[in-house]
């Protein structure tokens, strides 16, 4: 006569907590990573009505006190050119620099900037937020 029990508890480790634990730090990351702005020097934009899309080789900012930035390095307006250059020398087809301007700024500085980024054969692209306009 075999009298042993066939009902044997088998270890679990219940996983359905972790899953949803993960499933929330995923879903935060993802919404933070999409939220951080590559540009850390902080400028209003000015409005818009449309929306032009195009792809940037290099970021050139200027903020409410007319300083220029290339990506986050500061640049006086007598050297951009020459920074310019060692930005687009890398590029094989017609690059594109936006200018990512503060809504206070003045206007001259912008179109003394796009003058040496046509000068230099790249097409400028003004940055607007189009986000507040009806």
């Amino acid at each position: 006569m075999n009298i042993r029990k066939r009902l044997r508890a088998h270890p679990e480790v219940h996983t359905g907590a972790l899953n949803d634990i993960l499933f929330i730090l995923l879903l935060f990351f993802l919404i933070v990573s999409t939220l951080a702005n590559p540009n850390v020097i902080k400028v209003s934009n000015p409005k818009a009505k449309s929306d032009t899309k195009a792809k940037q080789t290099v970021v050139i900012t200027v903020d409410r006190d007319q300083k220029l930035y290339i990506g986050q390095k500061p640049v006086a307006l007598d050297s951009l050119e020459g920074e310019l250059k060692t930005y687009l020398a890398n590029e094989t087809d017609k690059p594109s620099v936006v200018i990512n301007g503060d809504s206070t700024s003045h206007l001259g500085t912008a179109i003394k900037v796009m003058q040496v980024i046509k000068k230099l054969g790249a097409t400028p692209v003004m940055a607007v937020d189009n986000s507040g306009v009806k």
